[in-house]
Parts: structure tokens; C-alpha cells; sequence
């Protein structure tokens, strides 16, 4: 859990840090998540006071600005064994995705004050996003106190939105991050055991308001 918090830690800086890029367009993935990253850093700083004491509120600001833009049955069934997922039920689906998500947003919101003013710096789209359906989104978080980062997003198109399904940071996904831990936990128990550790991870933080 460590590595994923520090993994999902330096995604976060995405969010808080300043950005620089070369598109506004909503309609292509990178404006889309330049979109983003503005309404989520307005938000932030509208509350900076009270950040580190209520992190119920950065829990509400991720479901509401990040959630919605993400593809979370996609990534709830790409992050567990293809057999477990197929195997699961309905309702098991269900709680998994909702628990993941929960997952999720607390490491964002665990990592949050280890990761400011950072600056962004977003690439274009190698060939350009027009005509695909999948395109990977490349940055490099550029830091005062370190070397450069180098992140990566996927996304993929749903409908007439691009969402994300999985993002790296140094090579390091997130999604195969969490596959290695969900496959070790599987290997000892069931689903429904997973549900329970995830369940009982989840609750030892505030939910969200």
C-alpha cells in the first residue's frame, strides 16, 4: 500500500500543482484534463485553509471533479484476475467498484500535503488524438526540491468522452500496482475477503461528506 500511496501521491500533484500546456480544447483528451486540473486547483485553493483538518473535503472534491472522468468499471475489472471477475456476481461487482473507489480517493487525499508547487508541463498527443479511440497523454512534473517526474495517462473514448483508465508514474502503472496487490490477497482467500479487507481499509478514514 506504501509504493501505491506514493505512486497515486505524485499523480495527485496532476490536481494541485500549477500547470503549463499547449491545448484548452475540451474536446481533446489533454484540454479535457487541463479542465480539470483548473476547476480542481480553484477548489483547492478556495479551501487551503482548511484542507489538512477536514479531509472529508478533498474526498468531495475528487468524487465530484476527478470521479466522474474516470472509467471505474473499467478499471475495477482490468485491476483483478480476469477469472475472479468473471466469476464474481452482480452484487460483488458492485461493492468492489465501490470500495476501489473509496480506495482510491483516500490515497489521493492521504498523499495530498506531500505534493506542491509543482509545475506541469503536458506533451501533445504523438499523431495527434483525432480518428483514435485510445491515446496515451504524457507530462513531467518538474520539481523545486528533486528530478523530474514523468507521468502518463491512458484514456480512452466512452461514448463522445474521453475518460481515464489508468495513468504511470516513471513507468509505474497504477492499475498493475493494484493488480499485484489484489493477486497476492486473492491467492490467500476469496472475493468475499477481499471485500472485507477493502471494506475494513476503507472505513478506518472518514467517508466522504
Amino acid at each position: 500500500m506504501k509504493k501505491i500511496t506514493i505512486l497515486v501521491g505524485i499523480l495527485f500533484a496532476f490536481f494541485w500543482g500549477s500547470v503549463q500546456m499547449a491545448f484548452a480544447n475540451s474536446n481533446d483528451p489533454v484540454g479535457m484534463m487541463q479542465m480539470l486540473a483548473n476547476e480542481m486547483i480553484t477548489s483547492l485553493k478556495a479551501h487551503k485553509t482548511t484542507l489538512k483538518n477536514n479531509p472529508k473535503l478533498v474526498y468531495s472534491l475528487a468524487y465530484k471533479i476527478v470521479i466522474p472522468h474516470a472509467d471505474l468499471d473499467e478499471m475495477s475489472q482490468r485491476v483483478l484476475p480476469p477469472q475472479t471477475w468473471n466469476n464474481a456476481s452482480a452484487s460483488q461487482r458492485t461493492q468492489f467498484k465501490k470500495e476501489f473507489t473509496d480506495l482510491l480517493v483516500r490515497t489521493y487525499a492521504s498523499a495530498l500535503g506531500d505534493y506542491t508547487d509543482q509545475n506541469i508541463r503536458f506533451f501533445p498527443v504523438r499523431g495527434g488524438a483525432s480518428g483514435k479511440d485510445t491515446v496515451t497523454v504524457n507530462s513531467q512534473i518538474v520539481r523545486s526540491d528533486g528530478p523530474s517526474v514523468a507521468v502518463s495517462y491512458k484514456l480512452h473514448l466512452k461514448g463522445s468522452s474521453w475518460m481515464v483508465y489508468d495513468m504511470a508514474v516513471e513507468g509505474v502503472s497504477l492499475l498493475q500496482s493494484f493488480q499485484e496487490q489484489f493477486r497476492q490477497k486473492l491467492s490467500q482467500g476469496t472475493m468475499d475477503q477481499l471485500l472485507k479487507d477493502l471494506r475494513e481499509h476503507n472505513i478506518k478514514k472518514p467517508r466522504r461528506s
